[in-house]
Formats: C-alpha cells, sequence, structure tokens
C-alpha cells in the first residue's frame, strides 16, 4: 500500500506553520502553536483520527490568535488533501457522535471535493481560559476551504464551553478516521459516480 502521509509548509507575514501527517499512524501527535487549548484540540483530531500528526505554529499573537487558528486549520485541509492524494479507495463519507458528560457532538463530513462547512454550535461561554471560542469556526472554514471538504459540525446538547467543543474535535477526529480509511474492494477506484472528486 503507497504511503499516505504529507508534509505542507506555509509562511505569510501573519503567520509560519510546518505540518505533516500519516494518515496511517499511530494517532501520535507533535503540536506547538503557543495556544494551549487548540492544542489539546488537535490532540484529539490525532489521537481519535489514528492519525500521526505535527504542526509547529508561529503566529501573531500579540494581536490575536485568530490569524494562527485560521492558517492552522487551512495548513491541516492542506496536508490532508495531500496525503489523499487521488483518492482512490477511500470511503470518502465519515460520521460520528461523541459525548463528554453532559454535552453530545455530531460531525459528518465528505472529501467531495466541494468545500462547505454547517456549523450549528452555541457556547454558553466565549472563551475557555484564554481561547475565544469563536475561533473555531474560522478553524473549520480553513480546513473545509483547503481540504475541499463538506463538514456538518451540530452540538446536539451541550452546557460546558469545553466540554462541547471536546466534543466537537473528538468527532471530528473519529469521522476523518472513517472517511480516509481505504476500501480493499475498491482500492483502485475513486469514490464517485462522476469517477472524479
Amino acid at each position: 500500500m503507497k504511503n499516505r502521509e504529507a508534509n505542507v509548509e506555509r509562511n505569510t507575514k501573519e503567520t509560519q506553520i510546518v505540518a505533516s501527517v500519516d494518515l496511517d499512524g499511530n494517532g501520535v501527535a507533535d503540536l506547538k502553536a503557543d495556544l494551549p487549548f487548540l492544542e489539546h484540540m488537535l490532540e484529539q483530531v490525532a489521537r481519535h483520527g489514528m492519525m500521526d500528526l505535527k504542526i509547529h505554529a508561529r503566529g501573531d499573537l500579540q494581536i490575536d490568535a485568530h490569524h494562527t487558528v485560521e492558517d492552522i486549520g487551512i495548513v491541516l485541509g492542506q496536508v490532508i488533501d495531500k496525503a489523499l492524494g487521488e483518492k482512490l479507495g477511500i470511503n470518502r463519507f465519515g460520521s460520528s457522535y461523541v459525548p463528554l458528560d453532559e454535552s453530545l457532538s455530531r460531525v459528518v463530513l465528505d472529501f467531495s471535493g466541494r468545500p462547505g462547512l454547517q456549523y450549528n454550535v452555541s457556547y454558553p461561554r466565549s472563551r475557555v481560559g484564554e481561547f475565544d471560542v469563536d475561533l473555531l469556526q474560522e478553524f473549520f472554514h480553513g480546513f473545509v476551504n483547503h481540504a475541499k471538504a463538506t463538514v456538518h459540525i451540530d452540538n446536539l446538547r451541550g452546557a460546558n464551553s469545553h466540554h462541547i467543543a471536546e466534543t466537537i474535535f473528538k468527532a471530528f477526529g473519529k469521522a476523518l478516521k472513517v472517511a480516509v480509511a481505504l476500501d480493499p474492494r475498491n482500492l483502485n477506484k475513486i469514490p464517485s459516480t462522476k469517477e472524479k472528486l
């Protein structure tokens, strides 16, 4: 089987980011972004997505975290898209429900080639520690635009902003794991009747 690994580097006036992914890894995360809460969320993606993920980012945090969070989403989308290549044999679709105490979230995704985000989440508090949870939607916008994926994210219930965010990222990781998995019956086929994604 071909290695499904990729590396991406993004350098702008606002951020400098290097990332790598192994879609068939063991859930190992190597994360440095000076944003502990986002690092905690990305660790959930790696662990529950069973992919090895490295993201090292420096950004203009003296302004705020917006550029860094959005650009990490962009780079994650780019590196996963690159690792998927032609998308031969992948399941393409993935979904997951994840609970955490009182919170329950659902993520459904499709590596359709058509970027789209439906983000139906309300947080009872605007911050978890110092982290502005509004930025999580920007992260997912960056991801879908560069992974060329359709992603639906719904928080079904929850009273704790940390729990809500964590259920979303765990469900995202688990949905990714399903969508990028290879179907041994279809290894030389693109999962579309159009035969192109």
